[in-house]
């Protein structure tokens, strides 16, 4: 077995043994590194690299809207939100504008500490309880 698939592997496990919290997680942070890999493939001129990154951040960005619960009222705002985003990496693709990719990369980056502090707050309140 070589080292890739062994990365590829643990991965896998990682993945499959993942609370949903962590997966949320792993997601927001897939988003925001193909976002900075369609940049960077945008800096260098790799515009079918930078448009494939793109694709796979919206994919992301898509699956957060379809698995909203829209009974809350924040499943809305997070549905504008996300909808802003998708919006923002679809014209940053079409234009080859890392100015709008940077936009909706640094609303990810927000929305994933918002959600690590949803964590700690979740695990704080487990273990007071307990």
């Amino acid at each position: 077995m070589n080292l890739a698939s062994t990365a590829n592997a643990y991965k896998q496990q990682q993945i499959m043994t993942a609370p949903p919290e962590e997966l949320t997680l792993m997601l927001y942070n897939g988003a925001i590194r193909f976002v900075n890999e369609s940049i960077q493939a945008l800096e260098q001129g790799n515009l079918e690299k930078a448009h494939n990154a793109n694709l796979r951040a919206q994919d992301i960005v898509r699956e957060f809207m379809v698995t909203l619960d829209m009974q809350y009222e924040v499943s809305k705002n997070l549905m504008a939100l996300y909808d802003y985003i998708e919006f923002r990496l679809m014209q940053g693709n079409i234009k080859k504008d890392a100015g709008q990719l940077a936009e909706a990369r640094d609303m990810l980056l927000e929305l994933r500490e918002t959600w690590v502090e949803v964590i700690k707050q979740t695990r704080l309140a487990k273990a007071a309880g307990k």
